[in-house]
């Protein structure tokens, strides 16, 4: 996998980015272990998911069309937490 520097956000931004990462990733295991059993819980899992999903790709969008990041039919981008860097990846 190709991967090239296309920019850089703040230690703010990357914060953002980073908690909702992750919620996302604490999320996808709970719903892993979690059953449909509790109907409840369930739904809130799924409502919870969605949105934190939702705020993930806005993230980008808004970083993407703020920075003016190169992008590729076939790439993502991705964010090294330590540097702040985003990379291109095809």
């Amino acid at each position: 996998m190709e991967r090239k520097k296309v920019g850089q956000v703040t230690p703010e931004e990357r914060d953002e980015i980073q908690a909702l990462f992750e919620r996302r990733n604490g999320l996808n295991e709970l719903a892993q272990v979690l059953t449909a059993d509790n109907t409840e819980l369930y739904e809130r899992l799924v409502t919870d998911m969605g949105k934190t999903s939702s705020l993930f790709q806005e993230w980008w969008n808004d970083m993407s069309a703020k920075y003016q990041w190169e992008a590729t039919e076939n790439g993502s981008w991705e964010i090294d937490f330590d540097t702040c860097n985003i990379y291109l990846s095809e």
